[in-house]
């Protein structure tokens, strides 16, 4: 094998690529740029969930910490804003991380949870366990973060998104996980305005999602609860 190669315009020949973009056209679905099969995944999740909008990242992880600069940015000037986040201390360990990376933090609670729970005292929720139709409704204008995990209902690999009745917060975390671009802008043409995060879902993982969402159950169990994890208020790392 040549240990050099030229690829034109630098792109790897159709059988190194990732095929599900082509696949998901297969099924029906129509798109002239591939960021577009990231907005249909979007429009096709929050219908599902019963949310008005969804925006899509690269993890639920990095969902929580976007979720919670959006606090800081939107509510951090008000008196009495508070910088402590409680969380259940049986949890997946990289969400007190992601309060930590944030600049917040982590208190641990003793809840006994099922599917989803609550970031205290915020409006966000961390329902990575949950994925069930209208999983959203009734819910006025929180930030709920769903997974697309390798052991979720919508196997991804790894993707998140969060799910919001709110068009402004919607508008900033699309720039928040777009390293602050404005994506009907050509990127010769944009103005930049925000400092923000490289944390984007990829088009190939979005119709990867489309198609396991369009084989998989609209009602299901949660996925897990506090028994599946350790005791986090046990580890020294949280500590201070």
């Amino acid at each position: 094998m040549d240990k050099y190669r030229e690829w034109p315009l630098g792109i790897p020949p159709k059988e190194l690529q990732r095929k599900e973009l082509d696949e998901v056209r297969e099924l029906g679905y129509d798109w002239k740029d591939a960021r577009d099969v990231i907005t249909m995944f979007e429009e096709k999740v929050a219908k599902f969930a019963g949310s008005k909008y969804a925006c899509a990242v690269d993890s639920c992880t990095n969902g929580i910490f976007l979720s919670l600069k959006h606090h800081e940015h939107f509510y951090g000037h008000e008196q009495g804003f508070r910088r402590k986040v409680t969380i259940p201390s049986r949890t997946w360990v990289s969400v007190p991380m992601a309060i930590k990376h944030a600049g917040f933090d982590v208190v641990f609670s003793n809840q006994r949870w099922k599917g989803v729970y609550d970031l205290e005292p915020f409006n966000i929720t961390d329902g990575a366990g949950r994925w069930t139709e209208n999983m959203y409704s009734g819910i006025r204008n929180s930030l709920h973060i769903i997974s697309f995990q390798i052991k979720k209902r919508i196997h991804i690999g790894k993707g998140g998104m969060i799910l919001t009745n709110d068009k402004k917060s919607y508008e900033w975390l699309k720039l928040a996980s777009n390293s602050g671009r404005h994506l009907d802008t050509s990127y010769r043409e944009d103005n930049f305005d925000m400092i923000g995060w490289n944390m984007y879902m990829t088009p190939e993982d979005a119709a990867r999602g489309i198609i396991i969402m369009d084989s998989t159950p609209t009602v299901n169990k949660d996925s897990h609860g506090y028994e599946q994890y350790t005791e986090l208020s046990e580890q020294g790392i949280f500590d201070g």
